[in-house]
């Protein structure tokens, strides 16, 4: 059996609906999420991963009742983040169909959740999320809050953290790459991937088949992204699209 990495569409939600943002900001209306989740069964995608962008700066979670909607259509395994701040925020969840739960702002504002979940549900359902960009010095920086407020912390004493603490998986999202469609930072996969021996998921850049081929030969375990899987064609077109498994295939091999 040939194995291949994961491939992942992230679809962020804002208030009911689906947006896509270019480098955190500008966000455009990208469709109905229920609708997306029942085109992405029929494609056949190996994962979701639904992300709201608000329900931190409206100090709420990713509302359980979407997540329910979102379970009871949804045919393959997909993790939710936005606003959890608590093990009853991320049981909700959880419940309500979840496989994984997604942790960035409160990962850093009360990491000891990432031990608390991992020993609830299970260190394979519990991912931490890290957005990070360049600083003016040129160094690499972690992002809270839609990636408007920095962390102090050196993103490789976030990583190893992460892992000590029991996160299955890290999800690494380029905020200078989000959107552009010109590749991962492969930099930056190489140093994570390197720090540590949990899943990295690169996200972040996608713009076609040979990006994702790169990401995983930088390092990642799994390679996801939001505008490769929901624009088409050289004029953006919105269309929910994911590659045949025969083509993913042969880009890995």
């Amino acid at each position: 059996m040939i194995f291949r990495p994961r491939v992942i569409p992230v679809l962020l939600l804002k208030g009911q609906g689906l947006v896509k943002t270019k480098q955190f900001d500008k966000s455009q209306y990208i469709g109905d999420p229920i609708n997306a989740v029942r085109i992405f069964n029929d494609l056949e995608v190996d994962e979701l991963v639904f992300l709201d962008i608000l329900a931190t700066r409206e100090n709420r979670t990713i509302s359980p009742d979407m997540v329910k909607q979102i379970g009871d259509e949804a045919y393959m395994p997909f993790a939710v983040g936005g606003g959890i701040k608590s093990t009853a925020d991320a049981l909700a969840l959880i419940n309500a169909g979840a496989e994984k739960i997604i942790l960035n702002s409160s990962f850093i504002n009360n990491p000891e959740l990432v031990a608390e979940l991992a020993s609830l549900i299970g260190n394979q359902s519990v991912v931490v999320s890290l957005d990070i960009k360049k600083n003016w010095l040129g160094k690499y920086q972690a992002y809270t809050k839609a990636g408007s407020q920095k962390v102090n912390e050196s993103i490789l004493d976030l990583v190893c953290k992460a892992e000590r603490l029991g996160a299955g998986e890290l999800i690494i999202n380029s905020i200078t790459h989000d959107g552009m469609m010109q590749g991962y930072d492969l930099e930056l996969i190489e140093q994570i991937s390197s720090a540590v021996n949990i899943p990295v998921v690169a996200c972040g850049g996608a713009g076609n088949l040979r990006h994702l081929r790169e990401a995983t030969d930088a390092g990642a375990h799994a390679v996801a992204s939001g505008s490769l899987f929901v624009y088409h064609g050289a004029r953006n077109a919105v269309l929910l699209n994911y590659p045949e498994k025969k083509e993913l295939i042969n880009n890995f091999i």
